[in-house]
């Protein structure tokens, strides 16, 4: 697989695979294209080009180790955004998920005429009080798994937490505004999807969100965050339709 240098400071690893209408997909946090999207990949690959990254700091991408500043979504957003102009990408649809799906929103709403859809899952752009107890429980990182702090090259899985933690935490502080204050700017088709049982992202913070936009949708699952691993034929269809693949719109 390719790696890329952007201006703003990432070295990026990516997958760019098939051909078509581009489809850009965003994973999550502790993520790799291959990692979260094995199945995405796979399914949309014969319909489109699907342009996946790893983001900075996972996987095979730098800077190492992967840290959180404060705007950490907005960076990594000027990286992808660097990244669509490197590969000379003008329109794409973008997929996102959790951290993913944040980054997506953001770029959707800065760029908002580079994109032909959007579709996320486990992100709503707004961080609110609820949300402040949900990341506080991501310390300890106990939870994190041995070879994932060897493929991510995370040396100490506590302060990897508390980095992200602690970004949170300022958003949830400053008002929670993480592209909500974007959503109006986004005009193309938004399909915003989450878990029933996903306590990070409450159906009434997604709500809140797709109501500002254009041609925003809230679809919910019967599931918890990774709605694409635990309710793979629903989000098939829905996304499928979505994307204009099962012969719906």
């Amino acid at each position: 697989m390719p790696t890329i240098d952007v201006p703003t400071g990432a070295q990026l690893h990516y997958e760019d695979l098939g051909e078509g209408d581009t489809v850009i997909l965003v994973h999550g946090m502790l993520g790799t294209p291959r990692l979260h999207f094995s199945r995405i990949l796979e399914w949309l690959t014969p319909h489109f080009r699907v342009v996946a990254p790893t983001m900075r700091g996972y996987g095979e991408s730098y800077p190492k180790p992967r840290d959180f500043p404060l705007n950490f979504y907005h960076r990594d957003t000027g990286d992808l955004l660097a990244f669509m102009d490197m590969l000379k990408i003008d329109r794409a649809h973008i997929l996102g998920y959790s951290d993913g799906g944040e980054i997506a929103l953001i770029a959707a709403g800065k760029q908002p005429e580079r994109f032909r859809s959007v579709a996320v899952w486990g992100a709503v752009g707004y961080f609110g009080p609820a949300m402040r107890p949900v990341a506080q429980r991501m310390y300890p990182a106990d939870w994190m798994t041995e070879e994932e702090k060897a493929l991510h090259g995370i040396p100490d899985a506590n302060q990897f937490a508390l980095g992200w933690i602690n970004a949170v935490k300022h958003m949830i502080d400053a008002g929670g505004d993480v592209s909500l204050s974007l959503a109006p700017n986004i005009t193309c088709p938004l399909l915003l999807m989450l878990g029933k049982q996903d306590t990070l992202n409450p159906a009434a913070y997604g709500r809140n969100f797709v109501e500002k936009t254009a041609q925003g949708r809230l679809q919910m699952f019967d599931c918890a965050h990774p709605v694409h691993d635990q309710q793979w034929e629903a989000f098939q269809q829905i996304v499928g339709n979505f994307l204009g693949m099962n012969g719906d719109s």
